[in-house]
This record gives C-alpha cells, sequence and structure tokens, in this order.
C-alpha cells in the first residue's frame, strides 16, 4: 500500500532516472571496452533485480564508472569478453557470501566528512565533464569519471579543447533545456503541484527530441549530428533481445586469472556500493537507514545475473541515486521503474531514444552536480574546523583528480590521521599548580581521560619528559574507563625511576579493582 501511495512520485523519478540512465550505461560499456548492450543489460538487471531485493529506498544500481578500468584490463587480460562474464559471475556469489558473513557493517566506518566529500567531489566532476557534451563535443563517451579520458586529454584539459569546437545547435539545446530546468524548479513547481508530477527533466528531454524532429523535417542545417546523439542500438522487438545476450565461457572457470579478476570485482563492488549507500541515505529526506548486507546480497544476485546473461558488472551508482533522489522519488519503485522502461525502451522505442541529444543530458547532469556541490556546503564545512575540512577537502580534490574509489580512500586516510592525532592530543589533560610552600613544590597532575588506548603513548611519555626534577606527580585515574597496557607500564616505569629524580608520585585509582588502581609513593 505504500508503495502505491508514492507511485505519482516514484513514477516521474524512474522516468528521469531512466533518461539519465541510457546515456551512462552506454558511455561505461563503451569506456569499459565491451559491447554496448552489455551496459544496457546491466542496466536492466541493476533496476529491476537489485531494485526489487534492495532494501535500499532511494538507491539506483545499474554499471559503474569505477569499475570501468577494471573491467577493461580484465577483458585484455583474460582473452576475451566471454571469458569475463565468467568473473562476474562468481564476483555475484562472492558478494553474496559477503553479505551473509555481516560484511556491510564496514559502511558504518566511513566519517561523515569524507562521504559529504564524496558526494561534492562527484558533484563537481558531473558538471565538469558534462561541459564538453553542453557543446557538442563528445570525444569522451558519457559515463567516463577518470581524470585521464581514453581520447588522450583529461577532465580539465577537455573544456577548453571542447571550446574550439563548439557545436551552435547542441549549444542552444543545452541552454534551452537548462532553462527549462530552472523556470521549472524555481517558477512553476512552487506555484503548482502538477509540476511535481511532470518533472522538468522531462519536459527538457521532450523538447530536444521534438527539436531534433522539427530540425530534421524542416531546417536540416540545424539538425544536431548523429554523433551528439544517444545512440542505442535498434531492435525489432523483444524477440531480438535474446539475440543480444553473451553466454559465458565456462571453459574458463578453472583459470586462477578468472578468479583473481572475480575477487578484485566483488571487493571493489561492494566498496563503491557500500559508499554509496551512506551517501544515499545522507541526502534522503527521510533518513532511513539502508540494510547493508541486504544490499550486498542484492548485489551479488544482480551480478551473478547480469554476468549470466552477458551484462557488466553493477554496483549501486551515486549518479542515478542523485537524480533519483532530486526527482523526488519515495520508495525503491522508481529504481524498478527505470529498469522496466530500459527494457521496453531498447527492445520497442529505440529510434525515438536515438533523437535524445546528449546537450540535453548534460544539462539535467549539470542541475544534478551543482545541488550535489552547492557553495555552502565548503562554507560550512569550513566552519567546522579543520578535522572536518580537510578530510573532506582532499577527499573532493582527490576525487576530480583520480577516480571515486581512490578519492575517498585518500579522504579516509586523513580521517584516520585526524583521529589519531586527536586521540594523542586530547589522550590526557596536565595540570600544574605553583605552590609557595617551598616544601610542596611543583605539583603535577596528570589526568587521563575515559578511553586511553597504545595510541596515547607518544603524548604521555612527550609530557612525563618535561615535569622538572622534584615534583609532586599525581595520576589522576578517576574519570578513566579502559587504559591499555602500554600506558600502564609507562606509569610504572615512571613510579621506578622517582627516587633517581626526587618524584613524589600518586596515583587516583579507577572504579575498578585490578593492579592499575593500586597507588605508588
Amino acid at each position: 500500500m505504500d508503495s502505491l501511495r508514492h507511485l505519482r512520485d516514484d513514477a516521474p523519478a524512474g522516468v528521469v532516472v531512466f533518461f539519465v540512465a541510457v546515456p551512462l550505461c552506454l558511455g561505461i560499456a563503451l569506456a569499459s571496452g565491451a559491447p554496448l548492450f552489455s551496459g544496457l543489460i546491466a542496466g536492466i538487471v541493476g533496476g529491476i533485480v537489485v531494485g526489487s531485493l534492495s532494501g535500499s529506498p532511494l538507491g539506483v544500481s545499474g554499471p559503474a564508472a569505477g569499475l570501468a578500468v577494471i573491467v577493461a584490463t580484465a577483458i585484455e587480460t583474460l582473452g576475451s569478453f566471454e571469458a569475463f562474464l565468467v568473473a562476474v559471475v562468481i564476483s555475484g556469489f562472492l558478494q553474496i557470501a559477503l553479505g551473509v558473513a555481516r560484511a556491510g557493517i564496514l559502511a558504518y566506518f566511513f566519517p561523515s566528512a569524507v562521504i559529504k566529500g564524496m558526494l561534492t567531489g562527484i558533484g563537481l566532476l558531473i558538471i565538469l565533464k558534462q561541459i564538453p557534451h553542453a557543446f557538442g563535443w563528445d570525444a569522451d563517451p558519457e559515463g567516463d569519471f577518470a581524470f585521464f579520458q581514453p581520447d588522450g586529454q583529461n577532465t580539465l584539459s577537455a573544456i577548453p579543447r571542447a571550446l574550439e569546437q563548439i557545436d551552435p545547435s547542441a549549444t542552444l539545446v543545452a541552454i534551452v533545456a537548462l532553462g527549462i530546468l530552472i523556470l521549472w524548479e524555481k517558477v512553476l513547481i512552487p506555484r503548482a503541484k502538477i509540476f511535481h508530477v511532470i518533472q522538468g527533466p522531462l519536459v527538457a528531454v521532450c523538447f530536444g527530441i521534438a527539436y531534433q524532429w522539427a530540425t530534421l523535417r524542416y531546417a536540416p542545417g540545424w539538425a544536431i549530428s548523429v554523433d551528439h546523439l544517444v545512440q542505442v542500438p535498434v531492435l525489432d522487438g523483444f524477440s531480438q533481445v535474446g539475440s543480444l545476450l553473451t553466454a559465458p565461457d565456462w571453459s574458463q572457470i578453472g583459470s586462477p586469472q578468472i578468479w583473481v579478476t572475480a575477487v578484485t570485482l566483488a571487493i571493489v563492488a561492494s566498496l563503491e556500493t557500500l559508499l554509496c549507500v551512506e551517501a544515499t541515505d545522507k541526502m534522503d529526506p527521510a533518513k532511513r537507514v539502508t540494510p547493508t548486507n541486504r544490499e550486498l546480497m542484492a548485489q551479488g544476485v544482480g551480478n551473478a545475473l547480469s554476468g549470466f546473461v552477458g551484462g557488466l558488472p553493477v554496483t549501486q551508482v551515486i549518479v542515478r541515486s542523485s537524480a533519483n533522489i532530486q526527482s523526488g522519488a519515495r520508495t525503491k519503485n522508481s529504481a524498478v521503474i527505470h529498469g522496466f522502461l530500459l527494457l521496453i525502451a531498447v527492445s520497442l522505442m529505440a529510434s525515438l531514444l536515438n533523437l535524445v541529444p546528449l546537450a540535453v543530458l548534460a544539462s539535467i547532469l549539470f542541475v544534478v552536480g551543482y545541488k550535489l556541490a552547492k557553495p555552502e556546503l565548503f562554507v560550512s564545512l569550513y566552519r567546522l574546523g579543520p578535522n572536518q575540512f580537510n578530510p573532506f577537502i582532499v577527499t573532493v580534490a582527490a576525487i576530480l583528480l583520480t577516480d571515486l574509489l581512490t578519492g575517498v580512500l585518500l579522504g579516509l586516510a586523513v580521517g584516520v590521521f585526524v583521529v589519531l592525532h586527536r586521540n594523542y592530543v586530547n589522550s590526557h589533560t596536565l595540570e600544574v599548580e605553583e605552590r609557595d610552600d617551598a616544601a610542596e613544590g611543583h605539583i603535577v597532575r596528570v589526568r587521563l581521560a575515559e578511553q586511553v588506548s597504545f595510541l596515547s603513548r607518544g603524548a604521555l611519555l612527550r609530557e612525563l619528559s618535561a615535569v622538572p626534577d622534584g615534583s609532586h606527580v599525581i595520576f589522576d585515574l578517576s574519570r578513566t574507563v579502559s587504559i591499555d597496557h602500554d600506558l600502564l607500564e609507562i606509569i610504572r616505569d615512571f613510579e621506578e625511576s622517582a627516587d633517581r629524580h626526587d618524584f613524589i608520585v600518586e596515583r587516583v585509582p579507577m572504579d575498578v579493582g585490578g593492579d592499575e588502581i593500586q597507588n605508588a609513593a
């Protein structure tokens, strides 16, 4: 009942995601060196199968740009696409095993600043990657999100190259489509509910199709060339879909390289999925929490099936998930709807899809990217201080200059360093009391924190080395609940050296029994 109640929100969102997914599926297949139809198969399986099994309310699955390099290398190494499909099937079963083993808990160890950095980095990357498409320069396929591009350019150098050869028709379509999107969101949606149902991106796509049809008929000189349009393989109907499915080469299942590829795919696809799950949950207006172990199992089933019928590996993907959320989706039905639309479109409506200009889709993705990377997010993270801003900005920069997974891992490394540094600095407090009574001398109170791990060794040693001879040193463990043996050893060593430095040493005990609470003098 809940799904039916939200269908008026989910159906339009599914349509928008469908239009975004089509060129991405094709572009990722092209960038992977795989048959174009394999990208569409992965999109269909990701939408219908994974969407149905997943517990993610708003996540959308399909072929992932982050796997393109791995896929291209694997196909070349294994010698054929059919052999690669065997690895995809095995990776699916490995992901199911990871879900059963409850490996989804890894999703909860990504710092919030890194997740925000990932979303912002992807947003900026979408904008930068779509600028050439908006001007009608499509040398880099849609779905390629790596810094270094197959056409010999990179994310930044491609922009001035595109400006050198602007296509007037594509640019005009992009500008008008962007105007439609802004008008819809800023003016029309606040005025009437009907504009919530009829989404601005859908209107922009319809404009692009109408423009191409009209110019081909009445003004061929202004028509956009085929190279700048969506290019879906044209079939006569469902009966021809089977002819484009590719079966795995099971004779290769005993090859060690197949298993190495399968393990690599399972690990990378699972990490990308868990990252996207965290990011999608963070963007969810209802703040629902995805069951991560169920998500891994759903992705595993999807990969096993996708590989079995000739599709690329799938993960939950942030671009489609972001478009889904921004289009007002409420439940996972939107992901399933987009999958069915892909199946119907490639079977029956390919000719119509092939009238859609890539420039229109660039305008839609501009809006998606901007909403992910709003300038105020940089300001808010900066105001939170370096512990939040540094992992965030490193993640953003690394994603722009490398790829999604590398960027997140570098941001995570900075986040871990921040935690270690904070632990080092805040492991204890030191109070030095100066008194006039010469008999008392310096009183140095070392108050330890509630949780003290071995990571605090350096900080404690640093403070104790600065204590002047003849001081009265008090180790205050009254607030400490847990302390590593390494720290107790440092305290005992200091106590044993007390006579040599004329120290008076005392311990204020913890509230538990044991050797660590014994006072020493």
